[in-house]
C-alpha cells in the first residue's frame, strides 16, 4: 500500500502509485492497470474517505512552451502537472497577465479547466484557449477548445460529460504582454492596494495583493489540513436572492446576470454560528468559514459529517443548499 498524498493531512493509503512525468508513459498505464484508477494533481481538492483500493496515477507532467507570440499577447501551452502558482508567478515575471488574481490557488494546471478555479473576479476560463487530453475509454489523445469545454462555476465538461474519462496533459493558455485588463473591484484587492498607496498597479502589483489578502484568510495545508473552500457559492434565482438578503441582511448576495445571483456561502455558514467552531479532531477555519480544516486527526468521514451537518443548518434557516466543491474520493 502507498500513502495517498491530500492536502488534507488525513491519513488515506492506495493499493497503487504511478509518477506520471510524460505522455509517452500513458497508453502503456492505462493498457496494463485495472480499474479503479484515480487521476491526482496535487491532491488539494480531494477528501479521500479511507484506503483507495486501486491505483493513483499522480501527474507531473510539466513545462510551459511559447507557441505563439506577437506585440500584444502570447500563447503557451503547460503541462498539466505543473504547480498552478508556479505557473502564475512565473507569467507574472515575464509580464503575462490574465493569471494574477489566480494567484497562490492551490493545486496543479490540470485542475484549472476541470474546476473552472475562479477568484477575486477571475475565472481560468478567461485565458485558457485549448485543453489536451487522452480519453481513457478510446484511448486517444484528444483536444477541445475553450468555447467546447461548457466552462461554468466551478465546471466544465470534464466534470460531467468527461468525468473519470480523461486524462488532462497539457493547457493552453493565451495571456496579454502589455495593455493588461486588470479586475481591481472584486473582494479586497482595491483597498490592498490603496493601502500600499499603489495608484497605477502592474499585474505583479496585483498577484501580491491577492497572495496577502489570501494568506491572511486562508490557512496554509502544510499547517493545518484542508482543501480551500470546501463548499461552492450557491446560485439561486435574482428575486429569490433579494427577498433573502431582505430577511437575513448578514447575507452576501452578487449579481452574476439579469435572472441570477450568487451567495456566498461563507456568510451562511457563518449566519449559522460554525465560523472558528471545533468539533472534535475538525472544524472551520477561525478565520474563514467556507474552510474545513483538520486539526489534528479527522478521518474523510468525520469531515462529511461535519459538512452534512453544516449543510443542514444552512437550509434549515435559510432555505438554500450548499454543494461541496471537493472532490470526495471513496
Amino acid at each position: 500500500m502507498h500513502h495517498l498524498p491530500n492536502s488534507f493531512q488525513i491519513s488515506a493509503l492506495c493499493k497503487d502509485f504511478i509518477s506520471l512525468t510524460t505522455i509517452n508513459q500513458i497508453p502503456s498505464i492505462f493498457k496494463s492497470t485495472s480499474p479503479p484508477i484515480l487521476i491526482l494533481g496535487g491532491g488539494s481538492n480531494i477528501l479521500p474517505m479511507d484506503h483507495f483500493e486501486g491505483t493513483v496515477v499522480h501527474n507531473e507532467i510539466s513545462g510551459i512552451t511559447i507557441l505563439e507570440e506577437d506585440l500584444n499577447s502570447i500563447v503557451i501551452e503547460v503541462g498539466a502537472g505543473m504547480n498552478w502558482h508556479e505557473l502564475v508567478m512565473t507569467c507574472v515575471d515575464q509580464n503575462w497577465g490574465g493569471l494574477e488574481n489566480l494567484a497562490l490557488i492551490p493545486g496543479t494546471v490540470g485542475a484549472a479547466p476541470m474546476q473552472n478555479i475562479g477568484a477575486y473576479g477571475v475565472e481560468a476560463k478567461d485565458s485558457i484557449q485549448t485543453v489536451h487530453y487522452y480519453r481513457i475509454s478510446t484511448k486517444e489523445f484528444q483536444s477541445i477548445s475553450n468555447a467546447e469545454a461548457n466552462f461554468g462555476y466551478r465546471t466544465s465538461i470534464f466534470k460531467t460529460q468527461l468525468k473519470n474519462d480523461c486524462l488532462i496533459t497539457s493547457v493552453v493558455f493565451k495571456l496579454s504582454k502589455n495593455h493588461h485588463q486588470l479586475h481591481l473591484s472584486y473582494g479586497s484587492i482595491g483597498e490592498v492596494l490603496q493601502k500600499k498607496k499603489i495608484t497605477d498597479p502592474t499585474i505583479s502589483d496585483v498577484a501580491q495583493a491577492v497572495i496577502e489578502i489570501r494568506q491572511s484568510k486562508l490557512p496554509d495545508p502544510a499547517k493545518i489540513g484542508n482543501a480551500g473552500s470546501f463548499f461552492k457559492n450557491p446560485l439561486i434565482s435574482k428575486t429569490t436572492a433579494q427577498e433573502l438578503h431582505k430577511n437575513f441582511p448578514e447575507i452576501s448576495v452578487f449579481e452574476v446576470d439579469d435572472h441570477t445571483s450568487k451567495i456566498s456561502a461563507a456568510s451562511l455558514i457563518e449566519g449559522c454560528g460554525w465560523k472558528g467552531k471545533i468539533i472534535g479532531n475538525t472544524g472551520t477555519y477561525k478565520f474563514h468559514s467556507l474552510v474545513l480544516v483538520n486539526h489534528g486527526n479527522a478521518t474523510g468521514a468525520e469531515i462529511i459529517q461535519l459538512s452534512k451537518d453544516i449543510q443542514a443548518s444552512v437550509f434549515a434557516k435559510y432555505g438554500v443548499k450548499i454543494e461541496p466543491e471537493v472532490n470526495i474520493i471513496s
